[in-house]
């Protein structure tokens, strides 16, 4: 059974910020002696080069600019690596450019320059609004530039923009957590992306654990802000995205799918489909600044073929974190699988009640999105 074309996106990192967070377990690195970011962009756009073999033909339905921190790159920056891309690849016309930005004055006062370059849409790292939480994690903006981004955002005409908001914080009551929710929603963000601090390995915070609410607080937290958001009208599409009707990030959607990206940048990760050999390519780049730009080397750190027998769980790991129903016909697309080589795990999904199955489609249920570590394993082989 051969496998068919998944929509195809487009990851650039950029992997610089002013100051690593003491949760990041992200590929970041912290400003020392200025930001390489011309040198940068001739890397990026020779990396993208080095690619497009891979997608030969295929146009791109979104991009995402992600870090580090991309606002720390000029505006001029962002509009070459921007114009490097059309140059190379087909883009839709309703292509969405989503870029991360911090809420500090510097990169705000930028945000205009940004749309001019091309960046249809925003995701702006709040995390909180609470001076002692913003202190704790590391963050160097201040409650009043947080917000002025959101307004900055929201005057700009852009197709959309994400508030990235945190809870579980260190020592935080259910009252704080919704307090911070409540100034988000009150900015009138399109998108909000709400989600539990979470301790990572190999980040400051795991060798200094913070001292994080009781999970009946946490549970707490989840549920009565749950209700708050639905009560003002933003959707739950996703673990932890929630947004105005048409207001979904459209490359994170194409990536929970199990969508194809092409990623460039330092430590970038792809997954690209061969169908014509049956295959479906994962890519890594070269994750340090100082190794991927050594220019007697390559970008390519890894790759490997995802084989038939782990392209279940890899589709399902991704799917089931969207609360929309799954077609089955997707399944059998995009890893070339019948859906009987699967059937028992359905099954027994749907036994436990943590799956909804019809002819044409599955869902997670609400005990699903629960125990979702549990519905995934019966899916490893």
């Amino acid at each position: 059974m051969g496998l068919q074309l998944p929509p195809l996106s487009l990851y650039i990192h950029i992997p610089w910020c002013i100051q690593k967070c003491p949760y990041c377990d992200f590929n970041s690195h912290a400003v020392k002696q200025g930001i390489p970011e011309q040198e940068y962009i001739a890397h990026l756009l020779a990396d993208l080069d080095q690619d497009l073999k891979l997608v030969a033909g295929r146009t791109v339905s979104s991009i995402f600019i992600g870090g580090g921190t991309p606002s720390v790159f000029s505006a001029n920056g962002i509009g070459q690596i921007l114009q490097g891309v059309k140059k190379r690849l087909a883009c839709s016309a309703t292509m969405e450019v989503t870029m991360e930005a911090n809420p500090g004055t510097v990169e705000a006062e930028r945000f205009a320059g940004y749309v001019a370059a091309g960046v249809t849409r925003f995701s702006i790292g709040v995390q909180s609004f609470q001076s002692a939480q913003l202190k704790a994690l590391g963050r160097i903006h201040d409650c009043n530039e947080a917000i002025r981004a959101a307004e900055l955002a929201a005057a700009l005409p852009l197709q959309s923009f994400n508030l990235d908001l945190m809870h579980g914080l260190p020592q935080q009551d259910i009252a704080g957590a919704l307090a911070d929710l409540s100034q988000a929603i009150d900015l009138a963000p399109p998108h909000l992306s709400w989600y539990q601090l979470t301790i990572e390995p190999n980040t400051a915070f795991a060798s200094r654990p913070p001292v994080l609410p009781a999970d009946d607080t946490l549970w707490d937290i989840q549920q009565q802000g749950l209700a708050l958001l639905q009560h003002h009208g933003y959707q739950q599409y996703e673990i932890s995205a929630y947004a105005k009707p048409g207001h979904q990030c459209q490359h994170n959607l194409n990536y929970w799918r199990y969508g194809d990206y092409l990623g460039i940048g330092c430590g970038a990760h792809g997954k690209i489909t061969l169908p014509g050999r049956n295959t479906i390519l994962r890519t890594v780049k070269i994750k340090h600044p100082k190794g991927y730009m050594d220019i007697s080397r390559g970008y390519l750190d890894s790759k490997e073929q995802v084989l038939a027998e782990d392209r279940p769980f890899e589709f399902f790991m991704n799917r089931f974190r969207l609360l929309e129903p799954c077609p089955q016909a997707d399944f059998t697309a995009y890893t070339g699988l019948p859906v009987s080589s699967i059937q028992l795990a359905i099954d027994n999904a749907v036994r436990q009640q943590l799956l909804h199955s019809t002819e044409q489609h599955w869902q997670i249920t609400d005990k699903g999105a629960r125990y979702l570590n549990d519905l995934l394993t019966l899916f490893i082989d």
